[in-house]
Parts: structure tokens; sequence; C-alpha cells
């Protein structure tokens, strides 16, 4: 069985003439990172279901997705941003819904828009990012769990693309055999 290969052998070019450095215009670069000159975001706010495994988290465990956000910017510690978020949305969530009957569910939830918005802000200016689809504030304050798993998705695939050239925690590591002599003795009685 014969491995069909999409290889191309680099043109000739002499030593001794000058090199035009520009690509031609119908060269295609061999990878691309997502959206990095255009400043969009790889997903939408509401493509929760594009990522399940985020989706999931983000429901069920939003204060877990948002330290895991928190530690990969270098904001916080995966334990401290995860407390303070659950602190921030679910404690005073319930607490107050339990408090008031269920009244001013969700009230209390904007007090988690003005910490959490500080993270988008970083993430928007570490990828150079739209504030899109509003303001960080608003985002956070209408759409919170959604933005965490928007913010997740684009992490998440940022680093797989930006990983892509080098070796997966999966891929073997080939390395050669040492450079082995054989002295022979020309003394043999």
């Amino acid at each position: 069985m014969v491995a069909k290969t999409s290889y191309a052998a680099p043109s000739y070019v002499p030593l001794d003439t000058e090199v035009d450095p520009i690509p031609p215009e119908d060269a295609t670069p061999l990878q691309q990172n997502i959206n990095d000159h255009t400043g969009q975001w790889s997903s939408g706010i509401c493509a929760c279901f594009d990522d399940i495994q985020s989706c999931g988290m983000g429901l069920f465990c939003p204060s877990h997705l948002f330290g895991m956000n928190a530690e990969f910017l270098g904001s916080g510690t995966l334990r401290g941003s995860c407390m303070t978020h659950f602190i921030l949305f679910t404690l005073i969530n319930a607490l107050c819904c339990l408090l008031t009957e269920g009244i001013s569910f969700g009230l209390p939830g904007c007090l988690i828009a003005p910490y959490a918005c500080g993270y988008r802000r970083t993430l928007r200016s570490k990828y150079n990012l739209q504030e899109a689809p509003c303001g960080d504030f608003f985002t956070h304050l209408f759409c919170h769990l959604c933005a965490i798993c928007q913010e997740y998705r684009e992490i998440h695939r940022r680093c797989r693309d930006s990983d892509s050239n080098s070796p997966g925690p999966n891929s073997a590591q080939v390395t050669p055999p040492l450079m082995q002599t054989i002295d022979s003795d020309s003394s043999t009685d």
C-alpha cells in the first residue's frame, strides 16, 4: 500500500542569486491561527453547544470553569478564583433566593459582573479581541454563564492551535541511540 502525500519539492535557487523574501500571492501558509488578524472571537457568546464539555461545566460548575480561565490568564489561582466566584455568585444568589422566597433571585448575581469583567478584559487584551457583543461588564451582567463558557472555548482553541506544531502529551519522543564504538585490542596473545 502506497501512502499519498502532498509534498512539493522547493524550487531550485542558485547560490549566486538573491531570493525574494515575499512569497507569491497564491502561496498558502501551513497554519493560520484563529482570527488573529481580525480580532474576532472564535465562537459567539451563545455558541455554548459547540463545546458540550464547557457547556456542562458552565452550567453545573461555573466557579470551577471560571477558576480555570483565571489560572490560565495568570490573574489568579484555580482555588482562589474558584472560591471567590463561588462566594460572589452561588452562595449570595442562593442566600438571597432563600431569604426573599425567590423574589430577588439573580439580583445579587450582579455582584460577580465587576469581578469577572476584569478577567474578560485581560483575555481580550492578550489575544487582541473585540469587546463584543457588548462591553465586558454588561456581557457578564446579563450573560455571565455564557461569557465564561465563551472565554473557556477561546482559551482552549487558541492553546490547541498554538501547540499543534509541538508534540502533545500523548505523542512519543523519539531519540536516536548513542554512538557506540568498539575499541579493538591489538595485543592478543
